[in-house]
């Protein structure tokens, strides 16, 4: 798995105020979808593209559009819809799908509710979107749903990691032979004892919508 972590001040700025206890959740709303254009830019470096003819007002040349078929953006509920209108601001042509996970506060393990998917994602790019990654159990569970179901491209965006979610990632699908990446904001220092990201920022499912 590549690792890359969006050294930027602008991207270190608004962690900041995203880290902040302070911050209300229409700040914290607004900020987060900032901050996802800007992990999004940094995400789609390798986004599929295809040669196209076009004419300027002088003359005829050759640009670029995203391949057929088009990105798949999947954000995790429920914290990642909070991330997809920044993805989908960068990636307007792109499709959206869902998946439902939820981490058992006990055994620290993802659990699926749902999912809003096309059966066969043969030849599809796919950026899953979700604040944390945390311990890692729901990043692997999504990742390894995608590529059962053909997904021969993943890139998974966060505003934050811990080092201990993304080695546990990394050694879960070392047995995937397809190119995965991974784009957060920070990487933070560890988890606590009850797997949350230090210094991190919170649940970001409650900071985004106020519901506790």
């Amino acid at each position: 798995m590549r690792v890359h972590v969006a050294d930027h001040p602008l991207i270190t700025h608004k962690l900041t105020y995203l880290r902040d206890k302070r911050t209300d959740s229409p700040t914290f709303r607004r900020l987060t979808e900032e901050l996802v254009t800007l992990l999004a830019y940094e995400a789609t470096r390798d986004v599929r593209v295809e040669p196209f003819d076009i004419e300027t007002p002088v003359a005829p040349t050759t640009g670029i559009k995203l391949s057929n078929p088009k990105p798949l953006i999947v954000p995790i509920l429920r914290a990642g819809l909070g991330m997809l209108e920044g993805m989908v601001r960068l990636l307007p042509s792109a499709e959206v799908g869902f998946l439902g996970m939820q981490r058992n506060e006990e055994t620290l393990e993802a659990i699926t509710y749902a999912n809003r998917l096309p059966d066969d994602l043969k030849g599809r790019q796919c950026y899953v979107v979700d604040p944390m990654l945390a311990t890692g159990g729901t990043l692997v569970d999504a990742i390894r749903y995608l590529a059962d179901r053909g997904a021969d491209d993943i890139t998974a965006v966060t505003l934050l990691a811990a080092p201990e979610g993304i080695k546990h990632v990394e050694d879960s699908l070392a047995d995937l032979d397809i190119p995965i990446t991974l784009v957060t904001g920070a990487l933070d220092e560890k988890l606590n004892d009850k797997g949350y990201i230090v210094p991190g920022l919170g649940d970001a499912g409650d900071r985004l919508y106020g519901v506790v």
